[in-house]
């Protein structure tokens, strides 16, 4: 592929709005006010909540053949939070879970960066988003790999930074909206509540650092391989218009059939006045 040309097959977009319906919002919603509506015991709730994320994450892995992250931690979220209330564990354990969580989260970021498989290429530097090939290419050619794996080192840090700020808030939240014992129909709503809003939390400042992280990344891309981010990001590259090949400029550049070019009909009145 050469630096003119897009990629020919681009991934299958997915839908961000029914990821986080099917993953965070209708859970929450069951979670929340399933008993109310549908007399159903905290159990069948939780089993019901469930399945949401879990057909969504199957669904996406077999067209996207990738896991879902908003899946898994959907998933992990409404089975550790169902499962505190089912064991009728002490409501502490609700903000330990919450913190837990991005906290795991900030860990695993730094921990894979020197790995083949690190987050911050899930996160940020995503072949979904970039033309990575193109890249690497660009980066190989002006001999400038080294400063831009210590850009993706940056961009780590900010990332797990932005993770660590969520564990400290869904603590704080957690311990704010849990007031009644496990186990009450009290605590099954207000841990509805807690989830719908632990993803607030979570999204703002995560959403708010990634983005810095997101534009240091692509000032950087600039920098070290001399492209345009437009350049290099493959929703812009499928809203360009395909260069002509040198056939097809050499092809409207012949004049149609029967028809006189200027010079030609210029040549031709001249020589008619001389006559």
């Amino acid at each position: 592929m050469t630096d003119s040309e897009s990629p020919t097959n681009a991934p299958k977009r997915e839908n961000i709005w029914l990821n986080l319906g099917l993953n965070v919002i209708i859970p929450s919603v069951l979670m929340s006010k399933g008993k109310d509506w549908f007399q159903l015991d905290q159990a069948v709730l939780l089993i019901v909540a469930l399945a949401f994320p879990i057909s969504y994450g199957i669904y996406d892995f077999i067209v996207r053949r990738k896991y879902n992250f908003f899946s898994v931690l959907g998933f992990v979220s409404i089975l550790i939070s169902g499962g505190v209330g089912l064991m009728k564990l002490d409501k502490d354990w609700i903000a330990i879970k919450e913190a837990a969580i991005p906290a795991l989260f900030a860990v695993a970021v730094l921990v894979t960066l020197k790995t083949p498989f690190p987050l911050v290429r899930t996160f940020l530097y995503n072949p979904e988003l970039f033309d990575v090939p193109k890249i690497e290419k660009a980066l190989a050619k002006r001999n400038t790999e080294s400063q831009f794996e210590k850009l993706m080192t940056q961009c780590t840090l900010l990332l797990s930074a932005s993770f660590v700020l969520s564990a400290v808030l869904n603590y704080g939240l957690a311990k704010y909206l849990i007031r009644s014992e496990t186990g009450t129909d009290e605590f099954v709503k207000e841990m509805g509540k807690m989830t719908a809003w632990s993803w607030v939390v979570i999204t703002i400042p995560t959403m708010a650092i990634t983005m810095l992280a997101l534009m240091k990344l692509l000032k950087g891309i600039e920098q070290f391989t001399g492209y345009e981010f437009e350049d290099v990001m493959l929703m812009t590259q499928h809203q360009k218009k395909p260069a002509k090949s040198d056939a097809e400029l050499s092809a409207t550049e012949q004049p149609e059939p029967g028809s006189t070019s200027d010079s030609e009909a210029t040549s031709s009145e001249t020589k008619q006045s001389e006559e």
